[in-house]
C-alpha cells in the first residue's frame, strides 16, 4: 500500500456538538412559538407575558439559531461533516425567517400610532350596541377615545374616510353584509331599519378578538357606509385595524361602485 494514502478525517466532535446545540436552539424557540398563542386563546398567561416574555424569548432564539447556524456550517464544513452542515443550513435558514418576521412586525408597531380604535368617521363615530354586552370586562372600553385619538388617526391614516357608494342604503346595506360574511367576521346583528351591522374579527395567532360596527346612511341617490373596527385588548393594534377596513372598503367597492366627485 502506497504510504501516501491518509486516514479519512473524522469530524470534529465540537463542531458535531456546535450544530446539535443549533438544532436544540431552533426546536425551543419553535416550541416557544408554539405554546404562546395557544396559551393565550386558552387563558393561561395574559398578553404582556404573551407579547413582552416569551416572543421576546422568541426573538432571542431566532438571534441564537442565526450565530449558531453559521458557526455550525463552517465549522463542519471544514471538519468533513456535511450532512451536520446541511443541518445547520437548515437552522440558519428558518432562524433569519423568524428573526426578519419579529423585525418586520416590531418596525411595524414602531411605524404606526398606539391606538386602537379605527374609523372613516372620526367626528361622528358609528356607536357599538349589541356588541356591548361581548364586551363587557374588556380592558378597551367600547366609547370612542375622543378628538386626541382621531388626530392621531387621521396624521396616519388619512386614506380612511366615509365610503360613498352609488347604491341606495337597502343596496348597500346588502352589499355591505355580503362582505362581512365573506371575510368570515362573526356575525352579532344585523339590524336593516337602522342600517347597521355588528361582528367580531378574530385574529388567526393569539386569537385577539376585534370589535366592528358598519353604518349605512343615505346620501343623496346613494349611500354613506362608515366602518369602525376597535380591539379589546392592547394599547396599539400594530395596524390591524386600519388593515382590516381597507379590506372592507376594497372589497365593498367591488361589489357597489364608488359615487363619481
Amino acid at each position: 500500500m502506497s504510504s501516501d494514502l491518509q486516514t479519512p478525517r473524522l469530524p470534529s466532535r465540537w463542531a458535531l456538538a456546535c450544530g446539535w446545540l443549533a438544532l436544540g436552539a431552533l426546536v425551543f424557540t419553535l416550541l416557544v412559538l408554539a405554546y404562546t398563542g395557544p396559551a393565550y386563546r386558552a387563558e393561561w398567561i395574559g398578553v404582556r407575558t404573551a407579547i413582552f416574555t416569551l416572543l421576546r424569548w422568541a426573538f432571542w432564539g431566532g438571534v441564537a439559531c442565526i450565530a449558531l447556524g453559521v458557526i455550525a456550517v463552517i465549522w463542519n464544513l471544514r471538519s468533513g461533516s456535511r450532512r451536520m452542515a446541511g443541518l445547520g443550513l437548515v437552522v440558519l435558514v428558518v432562524g433569519a425567517a423568524l428573526t426578519v418576521n419579529f423585525i418586520h412586525w416590531r418596525t411595524t408597531a414602531q411605524s404606526v400610532p398606539p391606538i386602537h380604535d379605527i374609523t372613516t368617521d372620526t367626528q361622528d363615530p358609528p356607536p357599538f350596541v349589541d356588541v356591548l354586552a361581548l364586551r363587557a370586562g374588556a380592558p378597551n372600553p367600547p366609547e370612542y377615545p375622543g378628538e386626541e385619538i382621531a388626530t392621531r388617526q387621521r396624521e396616519a391614516y388619512p386614506d380612511l374616510e366615509p365610503i360613498r357608494v352609488a347604491a341606495p342604503p337597502a343596496a348597500a346595506f346588502e352589499a355591505a353584509l355580503a362582505v362581512v360574511q365573506r371575510m368570515r367576521w362573526a356575525l352579532v346583528a344585523e339590524a336593516p331599519a337602522e342600517g347597521r351591522i355588528e361582528a367580531t374579527d378574530t385574529t388567526r395567532y393569539f386569537g385577539f378578538k376585534d370589535d366592528v360596527v358598519i353604518r349605512v346612511r343615505a346620501d343623496g341617490e346613494g349611500s354613506i357606509v362608515d366602518i369602525r373596527s376597535k380591539s379589546r385588548v392592547g394599547m396599539s393594534d400594530v395596524g390591524t385595524n386600519a388593515r382590516r377596513i381597507r379590506d372592507f372598503r376594497d372589497a365593498l367597492l367591488a361589489r357597489v361602485p364608488a359615487q363619481e366627485d
